[in-house]
């Protein structure tokens, strides 16, 4: 079976990969991709931007392990890859969308979710509640070298889950039967306030972390400050806007249960990043 994986480079990609040696790697720099993860895939040309590209990459593909590139909010380019799956005889697709997308029309994943139903391709829907490794990426520096955090989530809870633990209930939805035409809400088992987030990094680092809950205004001119481009920003934002008014703080059951064991806890997932931020 050829799985093709797009994203292999981020962090839930990263970690669907390592656990599919052999897999087919889609790739914009296929010798860079290859210095990331190592000689056990066969890596092809692949750019959302450049869908000239799709057809060969999906030769010979029978599922494919599909991530929106958080650049790409208009999409035009996601749904010519699609059409190019459907050409290519792929037989799933497991995409990683957004808890709570169905009430989120707004966002993209709601409009790509709608592209990948209505091709008839059958289907795995993993939707995800905010990575624990955004606090190790996109939030690194504000933490490592301003010991803040500087999101507008206000007091709300957010129930954060490890991409480790999303990688491999993909990896099952890739692998096994019975995942086609499912839907999974992809939470992990706790809910927590920015205040406790930055609690527990001060107890793993030995170092006080602040929690600053700037206005939403000031965090969108933070993160232009950043070099963030407006797309990025925008749905950035929103996100945090929802989470703000408390649309992160469901807890759901599907990690466990398709696990078979309590997800990540955010402490655990801070004592193993903890080299990220010192």
């Amino acid at each position: 079976m050829t799985i093709l994986i797009t994203g292999a480079t981020g962090n839930v990609g990263y970690e669907v990969a390592k656990g599919l040696p052999g897999a087919r790697i889609a790739a914009r720099d296929p010798e860079r991709a290859r210095a990331q993860l190592g000689d056990a895939y066969d890596y092809v040309p692949f750019d959302f931007m450049q869908p000239w590209t799709f057809t060969p990459a999906l030769s010979g593909v029978e599922r494919l392990f599909l991530i929106r590139p958080p650049q790409i909010v208009q999409t035009q380019a996601i749904e010519a890859l699609i059409e190019a799956a459907q050409a290519a005889g792929v037989s799933q697709i497991v995409f990683l969308s957004l808890i709570g997308v169905e009430q989120r029309r707004y966002v993209p994943h709601y409009r790509i979710e709608a592209l990948i139903r209505s091709s008839g391709i059958p289907a795995t829907m993993l939707r995800a509640g905010f990575f624990m490794q955004n606090l190790n990426t996109t939030h690194r520096d504000e933490i490592r070298d301003q010991h803040q955090l500087a999101i507008p989530a206000g007091q709300s809870r957010t129930a954060f889950i490890d991409v480790r633990d999303i990688a491999k209930v993909a990896i099952r939805a890739l692998t096994e039967p019975g995942h086609a035409d499912k839907t999974y809400d992809l939470t992990g088992s706790e809910a927590l306030s920015y205040t406790e987030i930055a609690t527990i990094l001060s107890e793993v680092l030995g170092t006080p972390i602040r929690y600053t809950n700037p206005s939403i205004w000031q965090f969108v001119r933070d993160q232009r400050t950043f070099g963030r481009p407006w797309p990025f920003t925008i749905v950035m934002t929103l996100l945090y806007t929802l989470t703000r008014f408390g649309m992160a703080a469901q807890i759901a059951p599907d990690t466990e249960r398709l696990l078979g064991r309590a997800p990540i806890t955010f402490r655990q997932y801070a004592q193993d990043y903890k080299r990220c931020w010192i």
